[in-house]
Parts: C-alpha cells; structure tokens; sequence
C-alpha cells in the first residue's frame, strides 16, 4: 500500500466540503498539500475521484463517491486503535463522536468539549449537532458514540441517563406587554401569536403542554432554527416556548428577549446522554461520561443560566 491514512484524510475533507479551499480552512492545511494529496492518491489508485470545475469547486465522480465511503470507514478504523491503545495502556486518549442537539449545542457542547479535553489532552472531541432523529440514527450507524440529548421518545436499544431537568418558559421581547409579568399560564398565551420551534420531538412536546390543558395554540410562524426564533420574538413578532436559557438575553440582531416563568405543572426536559446498550463502552467513553456528569448539573449548565440560578432569582 504506497498511499497514506494522511492523504485520505484530505480526500475525505475535500470530497465532503466539494472545495480545496474550504477543506483547507476545515482541516487547516493547506491548498497545495490537499491538491498535491489528491493527485498522489488518483495516480496510486489509477482513478479518477474529482472533476474540477474553475471556479465553481469539486465534484465526485462515481467511482469517487464509492470510494469516499471506503476511506471514511478505513480512517474510522485506524482512529479506533487508538481506543484499543487506550484500554491497554490505561491512558484516555483516541477519538470521540459527541452528538448534541441543535437547541443545545451552541451553548453546551463547546465549554464541555474543550473542559474534557483539557483534562485529558491526548482525547479529542468531533462535535456533531442536529436534531432527535438524526442523533439517535448516528448512535445506530457508530457515527456517534454518545449524544448529549432530551428524554424524548428514547428507543429501547438506546440508554438514557438523566443530568439535569430543563422547566418550560415563556420567551417574549422587552417590550411586549407579558414581559412586565412574573409568570404567565397557557391560557393567557393561547390567543397570542406563537413562534413555533417546529423540529422533530421537540414539536410534539411543546404541543403536548396546550393539548394537555383543552387549549389550542395559535401558531403565527413554524421555524426549525432557535436563533431565528429568538430575533423574531425580540422583534415583536410573537412569543415562543422554551426550554433552554441562555446566559445572554439578547437576539443576534442586538435586541432584548425577556424569559417569563410558565405556571403551572408541565412537563420539564431532561437532558442527559444517549448512548447505545449494545455498545462496549470504551475508557475514553467512561471518561467523557463522568466528566459531563460533574460539569452539567442543576447548579451549573454550560452556556446556559441554570435551573438552580433561576429559582434564586425570583
């Protein structure tokens, strides 16, 4: 075999970005060592893997797309003797898959990551963020070693254990009128136009908190991306339900959002980490495990004012 794990690395960066130029900014190496790599690679190989478009990036051939996937599992494999090094030798090192859901991952997983890795720095943390469905597919398919998720609708093939509940609020913008308001319930909600976060589970749960009461929602807007939602409630454009409270109460487009407590008894979320029951867990997972048990609490929540925090503030 006279090509390397190296050079595959930079082919699977350029035929998942379709671009030398942004596989160099995501694996931050240079244009000529990506191009020169993949011309080694189709020389050795005796095939063709890109056709070049001038200006206009990458595209896979064929045979290209067939063997993108090979490389990906070979390079998976080669990592994974990194895990078995670790078992031997005792040290926490190799690489981990952490799936985290895209309402938290903004504000969870960077301060955990970087915390984990500092503590063992001979580890290192691919982040992946999306929602539910896609989180929990990865587990299946080993893309995803452990996810950082809700209590929602979680398979029997998969383990779930709890770190913190997350109660449900209202989020308004500083000038509408409920933002003056200590708590709110439902039913004054209920003819207000709401923005909806409108992503797999997480829509059912939000909609389960009206059906539960007799009350039917008023859903002005459907959006699958939290930050939209966020600048649209600050915008004076509805409320919206939430979980997650970021530290900052400020939209990307600088205007204020104020949180207002919802009343009554509603089911909180709770996240925690899936991970899959059939799955040999590794040192390297044990690791990452007890250190987001220790980092993600009641008391304390990356990114994130916790629940603990809330209640002394009212």
């Amino acid at each position: 075999m006279r090509f390397t794990l190296r050079q595959l690395e930079y082919f699977i960066a350029a035929g998942e970005t379709g671009s030398i130029t942004q596989a160099s900014e995501r694996i931050n190496i240079s244009q000529p060592s990506i191009s020169t790599a993949i011309s080694q690679l189709e020389q050795e190989l005796d095939v063709q893997l890109f056709v070049r478009h001038h200006a206009q990036g990458l595209s896979l051939t064929a045979p290209g797309r067939t063997l993108l996937l090979e490389a990906k599992r070979l390079v998976e494999q080669a990592e994974s003797l990194y895990g078995v090094a670790s078992e031997a030798s005792e040290e926490v090192r190799g690489q981990l898959n952490v799936g985290c859901l895209t309402t938290l991952a903004p504000m969870i997983l960077p301060e955990l990551a970087l915390s984990f890795t500092s503590g063992f720095p001979r580890a290192n943390v691919r982040p992946h963020a999306d929602h539910q469905e896609v989180l929990l597919s990865g587990l299946r398919r080993a893309t995803i070693d452990v996810a950082i998720t809700y209590d929602l609708q979680i398979p029997d093939d998969v383990d779930f254990a709890p770190l913190v509940d997350l109660p449900v609020h209202a989020l308004v913008g500083e000038s509408h009128p409920l933002a003056r308001h200590s708590a709110v319930t439902l039913q004054e909600l209920v003819q207000e136009p709401l923005i909806f976060l409108d992503l797999p589970l997480s829509a059912e749960y939000f909609l389960a908190l009206f059906m539960k009461e007799g009350l039917q929602p008023n859903i002005a807007f459907r959006i699958s991306h939290p930050d939209v939602i966020r600048t649209m409630v600050a915008n004076g454009y509805g409320y919206t339900l939430a979980n997650v409270t970021p530290r900052s109460d400020t939209a990307l487009d600088g205007r204020k959002v104020v949180r207002v407590r919802l009343s009554g008894d509603h089911r909180p979320m709770t996240i925690g980490l899936a991970t899959l029951k059939s799955l040999r867990k590794s040192r390297l997972m044990s690791a990452f495990e007890g250190h987001a048990r220790a980092f993600i609490s009641d008391a304390y929540i990356p990114g994130m004012v916790a629940p603990a925090m809330t209640r002394k503030r009212r």
